[in-house]
């Protein structure tokens, strides 16, 4: 899926923070202390799926002009190559 550049500049935004909270989360799991690093690690993961799955109202207005734009304009019929 194409992204736009304010959705590429949102992904790379939570990235920078989640994955210091991954790394945390991993370090800690690592040294044994398994609660406070699986739940910085579920909170990293949470994070990323959030900004990915999630609607914001800024999304909106991007979603109804794409459906309006995909309704009204149609594809261009390829020509039969013979």
């Amino acid at each position: 899926m194409a992204r736009s550049i304010m959705g590429t500049v949102g992904l790379a935004a939570t990235l920078a923070l989640a994955i210091p909270a991954g790394l945390f989360g991993l370090d800690k799991l690592l040294s044994g202390d398994t609660v406070v690093g699986g739940a910085f690690l579920g909170l990293a993961l949470l994070m990323v799926l959030v900004e990915e799955y999630l609607t914001t109202p800024m999304d909106v207005p991007g979603k109804v002009a794409e459906k309006t734009v995909g309704a009204v304009v149609k594809e261009p019929e390829e020509p039969d190559e013979e």
